[in-house]
C-alpha cells in the first residue's frame, strides 16, 4: 500500500495524533481505521435506499415526496419547540 501526504492544520494533526495515542494507535493506523468506519455518500445513500424498501415491504409504507415533506416540517417544529423549552 502506498502512502498519501495530507495537509491538514499542526493543531489538527496534534489532536489525532493524541486519540491515537490514546487507543494505542499510530496516526497512520488510527486514521486507516477511522476510514476504514465511515461511509461515503454513495454508500450512505445506498443504505438509505435499502433501509427504505425493507420497510416498505414489512409493513407497506411509503409516503409521497409531498407527505414526506409535510412529516420532514412538522418534525422541524417540534424539535424547534422543544430546543426553545
Amino acid at each position: 500500500m502506498s502512502d498519501a501526504n495530507i495537509r491538514i492544520p499542526v493543531e489538527a494533526r496534534d489532536r489525532l495524533a493524541e486519540i491515537a495515542a490514546g487507543e494505542g494507535l499510530s496516526l497512520r493506523a488510527y486514521l486507516a481505521r477511522l476510514a476504514d468506519s465511515l461511509l461515503t455518500p454513495a454508500e450512505r445513500a445506498e443504505r438509505a435506499e435499502r433501509a427504505s424498501a425493507v420497510l416498505r415491504e414489512w409493513n407497506g409504507y411509503d409516503p409521497t415526496e409531498g407527505e414526506q415533506a409535510d412529516l420532514d416540517a412538522e418534525l422541524d417544529r417540534r424539535l424547534a419547540e422543544a430546543a426553545a423549552r
